[in-house]
């Protein structure tokens, strides 16, 4: 995890998740929507997460 994906998900979470797929993007919004730092939390939490599914 880069220091501008940390940066990007405390300013703007959805972004910071994009590459991650539709799904993180949408919990990840939805959750900003409620409350910026739940968004926050999710994004980073998505972000620590390792790619299993990665090739």
């Amino acid at each position: 995890m880069s220091i501008l994906r940390v940066l990007l998900a405390i300013i703007f979470p959805p972004l910071a998740v994009l590459d991650r797929g539709c799904g993180s993007v949408l919990i990840v919004f939805l959750l900003t929507l409620c409350a910026w730092v739940p968004g926050v939390i999710g994004a980073l939490i998505i972000l620590n997460r390792p790619d299993y599914y990665a090739p």
